[in-house]
């Protein structure tokens, strides 16, 4: 078991030039083999919330200054310790052919922007896939032992063959059908713009080329820079409204968002959510077609608000 203490966040330049390195062809650095994970979790014992970085944050994804923190901002400060348990790990998988395909996190009580938390991320779950491989990772936030948010990001790593799965048969992932706006529901047509990728690289320290320009994207196989799948899942959730007190957001990341676009969000009215165990479903759409790049759900887990 390898535990790494940071006092903060990890330098985004500090990271990123541990990335160049992993991928420059010297050394001996060694890696498990593609059956396990490595056993390692990174923490920050006291992170301090940057108060610039967090408003920018609310602005680029139009979150309410509201003295909290969106639910989705610890996701986004966890990736800095995620890219570093790559490099820095015998971790046994390409990272620049990850893909992010799913995101739940759950928040088990409002927090304070001015909060001082812990912070842990540890690799987890790792299973087989018809494309490849998944695993997870897992953060944890805590205030004086108390888990107050906690969150699970699943990567795919793609190879021609399963490890271990050779003739099982896959379950194909659920296809995000575009329903029928309800009177209730919440239906927005917005504008992603060409440059959205570049902004939320400066706030949320995720450079990962796809994003960022139509040249780079198409050196990994895209014909356009795409959209951060967490920038679009916060997109989402602010135009939802006030979210209730205690919940947890599933999302599904589909086809991605090719910059510039226009898209369309529809969503379940959070009113709805009175009960524990309550769900209210969103998705975002071409607004062209019917092609679904992301599907959501929000499952109230207190009766608070």
């Amino acid at each position: 078991m390898s535990d790494t203490h940071y006092d903060a966040l990890p330098k985004a330049h500090t990271t990123y030039a541990n990335i160049v390195k992993s991928l420059l062809p010297i050394g001996n650095g060694s890696k498990v083999g593609k059956d396990e994970l490595p056993q390692a979790t990174y923490y920050v014992d006291d992170l301090h919330i940057d108060q610039d970085n967090l408003n920018d944050y609310r602005k680029i994804c139009g979150f309410a200054d509201d003295g909290k923190i969106p639910a989705t901002y610890f996701s986004v400060l966890s990736q800095t310790l995620q890219m570093n348990m790559m490099v820095k790990e015998p971790f046994p998988f390409a990272m620049l052919g990850l893909v992010h395909v799913d995101n739940s996190v759950t928040q088990h009580r409002p927090i304070g922007e001015r909060e001082t938390v812990a912070m842990s991320v540890t690799f987890d779950n790792l299973r087989d896939h018809a494309q490849g491989q998944q695993f997870d990772f897992v953060t944890t936030v805590k205030s004086e032992n108390e888990v107050i948010w906690e969150g699970t990001s699943t990567y795919l790593a793609r190879s021609k063959k399963s490890s271990s799965s050779k003739d099982k048969k896959s379950t194909p992932r659920p296809v995000a059908v575009k329903p029928e706006v309800g009177k209730k529901d919440v239906h927005s047509i917005f504008e992603v713009p060409e440059d959205i990728g570049r902004r939320y690289a400066f706030v949320s320290g995720d450079f990962n080329l796809i994003h960022l320009h139509p040249l780079s994207a198409r050196a990994f196989g895209f014909p356009k820079a795409i959209a951060h799948g967490m920038w679009s899942k916060a997109k989402c959730l602010a135009l939802m409204g006030e979210l209730p007190d205690a919940y947890t957001i599933d999302v599904s990341f589909k086809l991605p968002i090719f910059l510039p676009a226009e898209v369309e969000l529809i969503a379940q009215p959070v009113e709805q959510l009175n009960n524990v165990g309550d769900t209210c479903d969103f998705g975002l759409y071409s607004s062209k077609n019917s092609k679904p790049h992301l599907a959501g759900v929000v499952t109230l887990n207190s009766e608070s608000k």
